[in-house]
């Protein structure tokens, strides 16, 4: 499954994962108006071997499949990142 991700540019550290590229129809108004403009950063494939940064891939093909979008949010206060 192909991934299409952007970040938010009004939410630091927020990050929209896309089943279609540029299908920002997909996103529910109130989302969309919250996230305001949206930069794309990358494409990748989301197999299930596939380890993310943030996240659980399974989780994210699952609600791309199910909503066509998946939302990362910035980490919580205290939450041990990952990725460096």
């Amino acid at each position: 499954m192909q991934a299409y991700v952007y970040k938010s540019l009004r939410k630091d550290d927020t990050y929209v994962f896309l089943a279609a590229r540029d299908e920002f129809a997909l996103l529910p108004e109130p989302l969309r108006a919250q996230l305001g403009g949206l930069q794309f950063v990358l494409e990748l494939a989301l197999t299930p071997e596939r380890q993310l940064a943030r996240g659980d891939a399974a989780v994210v093909r699952e609600n791309l499949s199910s909503r066509g979008f998946h939302i990362q949010f910035p980490p919580r206060i205290g939450e041990v990142r990952t990725d460096g």
